[in-house]
């Protein structure tokens, strides 16, 4: 670098870039202290190229930062329905609350367009497979926003989300901040996703930063470590899942709407599997209908090979590896494999 770019460039260039792009007046003074300690540093050479590649880092994630940039809303209750049908079966009850809390955020958008927009923050719980991830997905889906999942099974530093200070030499934003890099918009669906999963001994510390994350009045000024400057989340759509909320402290509860996500029954399943799942399964294993087909009166052993499941995802998984079974006798010369009575156990595993 050093034989490359001269000092006075290299200053001059950090400059050019942080003056290409809109920032809060704040973090532009900032950046303009950034820069009057570079000129300090440019006294000693080898001082002045670390502490220029570690400005040059943090000036980057900055402008990278949608600070002012947000998706568009679509808000129309009658997409927002065909697009939940369309990709869950069922969840009556789940599906009202949802299409109940996008009428109150078109109600706030028309009638009170300078009010602050905030997002009810949605708590889906309930058994493995019941939907909870995808029913997030589905969220981000029909308001037209972008879709962030933050994994939180296991986690057990809450420096994975607030970010380390830029003091540490290998620092970097926490996983909200990269996120938001990432998606572009500062008003994404949040999805934190398994947060009854947190380590042990990290479950005090991490429930702290949930709260300042779920909070309205504390969310609209999240700080993480690294940028050193708040940013405004309250226009994000929290949502967060969970098997059950037994360790999920009280204050964190306090500031999510709690949905239960309902087992499904064997019906619901057969038409899940039958419906939404096969056909996928047909596509994704390049097969098509005329040379895979399953008789209806095998749905139930396919449904509950191996005894009562609460969710889907067996299911789905079952359903693939039937089709990549099926891909094989195909490839191998089978013009057309009907799944019936007499051959369902060779593709799926019974009792």
């Amino acid at each position: 670098m050093e034989s490359t770019l001269t000092i006075s460039d290299a200053i001059a260039k950090l400059k050019a870039k942080a003056g290409g792009v809109t920032l809060p007046d704040g973090l532009q003074a900032k950046l303009e202290e950034i820069f009057a300690q570079l000129e300090v540093n440019s006294l000693s050479e080898s001082t002045f190229w670390t502490y220029y590649q570690g400005a040059s880092k943090y000036l980057d994630w900055v402008i990278s930062l949608p600070w002012n940039t947000r998706s568009q809303d679509i808000l129309d209750l009658r997409f927002a329905k065909e697009k939940l049908d369309e990709n869950h079966y069922g969840l009556t009850e789940v599906k009202e609350r949802i299409l109940e809390y996008i009428s109150v955020l078109s109600l706030q958008k028309s009638r009170s367009p300078d009010t602050p927009f905030h997002a009810p923050i949605l708590l889906f719980t309930g058994l493995v497979g019941t939907g909870k991830t995808t029913m997030a997905k589905s969220i981000a889906d029909v308001l037209g926003r972008k879709l962030i999942r933050i994994p939180f099974g296991g986690l057990g530093d809450p420096l994975y989300l607030r970010g380390q200070s830029r003091l540490h030499p290998e620092a970097e934003p926490g996983a909200i901040i990269r996120a938001l890099a990432q998606c572009q918009t500062k008003n994404p669906v949040i999805l934190l996703d398994e947060i009854d999963r947190i380590a042990d001994d990290a479950l005090n510390t991490i429930m702290g930063v949930l709260v300042e994350l779920l909070d309205p009045e504390q969310n609209a000024h999240f700080i993480d470590h690294y940028i050193d400057f708040p940013f405004d989340l309250s226009q994000a759509f929290f949502v967060a899942t969970c098997n059950n909320t037994n360790r999920i402290a009280n204050a964190v509860m306090d500031r999510l709407e709690v949905i239960q996500m309902p087992s499904y029954t064997d019906e619901e399943k057969t038409v899940i599997g039958r419906d939404y799942i096969f056909p996928q399964a047909l596509k994704d294993s390049s097969l098509t209908a005329d040379e895979l087909k399953i008789k209806d009166d095998v749905w139930l052993s396919i449904v509950r090979p191996l005894g009562f499941d609460a969710g889907v995802r067996t299911l789905k998984r079952n359903i693939e590896s039937l089709c990549r079974k099926a891909a094989a006798m195909v490839v191998t010369g089978s013009k057309q494999i009907i799944i019936d009575e007499s051959n369902i156990k060779k593709f799926i595993p019974q009792w």
